[in-house]
């Protein structure tokens, strides 16, 4: 079988890039791995749900953050705090989903967009497009032709000999095409930190700022 190699190229830069990121996470594995902190862990992961939500117009800081993780109330916005307390789920969980698997994409993103969205694990079955003014930005592909693209996406992850920090940034990259109805961003950033977690375990605890 032909597997369809997303459209990018690597040039000498990006090469160079990679090599000198490679260096610098073998050097933070060997640091942090040898001696996980619990703590640490908990504070980046809080940093990392932060974040992710942040872009998307959370409004929660990061002190609200923490007390949801340690089960206290939160006062503030109700989908505000359902966005929080469904992305706790999902990175406390982050080890159960496999980033080869179309299956536990969808999975995950029924948990990170439960009680947010009409039918969450699911391709979004209408088109999509960014209007600014009288002019169209950005025509997503058509609802039809996403769940061949998602599949082709999942044969690149599955089969290309291309290292995680190559991988995780091209399906971040196809996945902002708008392939889901709503939660494309904080899908792309899960992914793309499942995608490097099989590489660089570090990830794991790291936190990932857009």
């Amino acid at each position: 079988m032909t597997i369809r190699k997303p459209p990018y190229q690597l040039t000498p830069q990006i090469l160079r890039f990679i090599s000198s990121i490679s260096i610098k996470l073998g050097e933070v594995n060997a640091h942090y791995l040898n001696r996980p902190s619990p703590q640490l862990r908990k504070r980046n992961r809080i940093k990392t749900i932060h974040s992710s939500l942040q872009i998307e117009g959370n409004s929660l800081s990061v002190d609200q953050i923490t007390a949801l993780v340690e089960n206290k109330r939160v006062i503030g916005p109700e989908k505000d705090v359902q966005e929080v307390l469904n992305a706790i789920s999902v990175y406390d969980a982050l080890h159960r989903f496999d980033p080869k698997k179309e299956s536990s994409f969808l999975e995950a993103h029924k948990q990170l967009m439960n009680g947010l969205v009409a039918g969450p694990g699911k391709y979004r079955t209408a088109g999509v497009g960014i209007v600014k003014g009288r002019q169209v930005k950005h025509l997503a592909p058509p609802a039809s032709n996403v769940n061949y693209l998602m599949k082709d996406l999942f044969r690149y992850l599955k089969n290309s000999q291309e290292i995680a920090l190559v991988k995780s940034s091209v399906f971040h990259y196809e996945l902002s095409s708008s392939i889901l109805s709503d939660g494309n961003g904080r899908m792309g950033r899960l992914w793309q930190t499942l995608i490097l977690m099989d590489e660089f375990p570090v990830f794991g605890f790291c936190p990932l700022k857009p």
